[in-house]
């Protein structure tokens, strides 16, 4: 999802980046080392060795590990293809949906290769990798990988056309003060957040149970397709996202009593819990937190948690959400299965022990999430204002 810049958000990022002044280049131009992958073939793959790392390890600008399903070469099949290593720092490109064109920047790993359907980068000097994988989560990225894809039962991007892709190169010094936001931003993200609340909140020893905590709580309502205007926008777990937000980017309507809707109405400060639903990597229980304006409603896969006055809302989301990521497995314990649903026990949910430090801990704590909060929506105005630049260069060349 893009945000609108306000006026006071494209002003400071016309200060940072220079107006319409903002230089382009191609990927390839930009890489010092532009290659594919090796064609790896199930016959010289074996149990153990040197890894393969595969388009499923590429996720929307993060790595995904994976490590329980890595497929290996051996040293000397690794000698005999002559086969590319990739290094930390290096940039992998998947050629294949879904989405093409998603990028990672590859961590400390062993010594490992990658598929021929991944492409490796090498940056220049003058582009940093943070950067670059911030530029292809962006629509005027994915929008050329579209154009320039080809195939129809299987859509794809050959190397020598993502090579063409354009890209904002911004001064340096502006890309690492870029950077430098994107690494405070991504500190409200579950693996970088999770030690400061721990750090925090690890000697507090009071404890509540969550239904001492909840002034309100009941299941969704999901209703009719809607036939008038009296539809209202219905959360579904679809629009959860791992990061405990909501991607409203695609919302249904539906046609709901209007006294239900008068009674289950979301209020901002609202902990939506999915309490049906999960997959094998992800059980049942993910919970995001609700502040948006208008009226929604959400759907009977869901219940909501309203927090009462005495317990800040932000704090307690983020209590669960802490404990779901920490704990998958008691959350797994906590759930029955019928045809391959998870249901989630709201009795044993709402015995959960939370840790209750002080009011003013608690505000705290928000105030640092919110201000983390900040830094991400920063990140992206200058980003979709860079965009809307780039875009408009990409026009003119073509009209030229």
């Amino acid at each position: 999802m893009e945000y609108s810049l306000t006026y006071n958000h494209q002003s400071q990022f016309i200060e940072m980046f220079g107006g319409e002044n903002i230089s382009s280049s191609t990927i390839g131009e930009c890489a010092c080392t532009f290659i594919d992958g090796d064609w790896i073939e199930s016959k010289d793959q074996s149990e153990s060795g040197i890894r393969l790392i595969q388009t499923g390890n590429i996720g929307n600008g993060v790595f995904k590990d994976k490590e329980e399903k890595s497929r290996f070469i051996s040293e000397e099949t690794f000698n005999r293809l002559n086969c590319s290593r990739i290094f930390k720092g290096d940039i992998l490109v998947s050629r294949l949906p879904d989405p093409i064109g998603r990028a990672c920047i590859v961590p400390e790993i062993d010594k490992a290769i990658t598929a021929v359907d991944c492409t490796i980068i090498r940056l220049k000097s003058y582009v940093l990798p943070e950067f670059f994988i911030a530029y292809t989560k962006t629509s005027t990225y994915l929008n050329q990988i579209k154009k320039a894809a080809t195939g129809t039962t299987r859509r794809r991007i050959s190397r020598a056309n993502l090579a063409k892709i354009i890209i904002p190169v911004p001064p340096i010094e502006l890309q690492e003060e870029f950077a430098a936001i994107v690494r405070q931003a991504d500190k409200s993200k579950f693996d970088g957040f999770k030690s400061q609340f721990i750090e925090m909140f690890g000697g507090v020893n009071s404890f509540s149970t969550l239904q001492d905590l909840i002034s309100d709580t009941f299941p969704g309502e999901w209703g009719n397709e809607p036939t008038t205007h009296k539809a209202i926008r219905v959360i579904r777990t679809t629009n959860f996202t791992n990061e405990g937000k909501l991607d409203l980017s695609e919302v249904v309507t539906r046609e709901i009593d209007s006294k239900k809707v008068s009674r289950k109405k979301l209020k901002k400060g609202d902990i939506i819990l999915e309490r049906s639903g999960g997959t094998k990597d992800n059980p049942v229980g993910r919970v995001v937190f609700f502040e948006e304006d208008g009226d929604y409603l959400f759907n009977n896969f869901t219940q909501v948690l309203r927090p009462n006055k005495g317990i800040n809302p932000v704090y307690l989301f983020y209590s669960l959400y802490n404990s779901y990521n920490l704990n998958k497995a008691a959350m797994r314990a906590m759930a029955s299965q019928t045809t391959g649903i998870q249901n989630l026990s709201m009795s044993d949910y709402m015995t959960k022990q939370i840790c209750i430090p002080p009011k003013e801990l608690q505000d705290k704590f928000e105030a640092i999430y919110r201000q983390a909060d900040k830094s991400k929506y920063y990140v992206q105005n200058k980003l979709n204002y860079i965009c809307h630049i780039l875009t408009k260069q990409i026009q003119l060349k073509r009209c030229s």
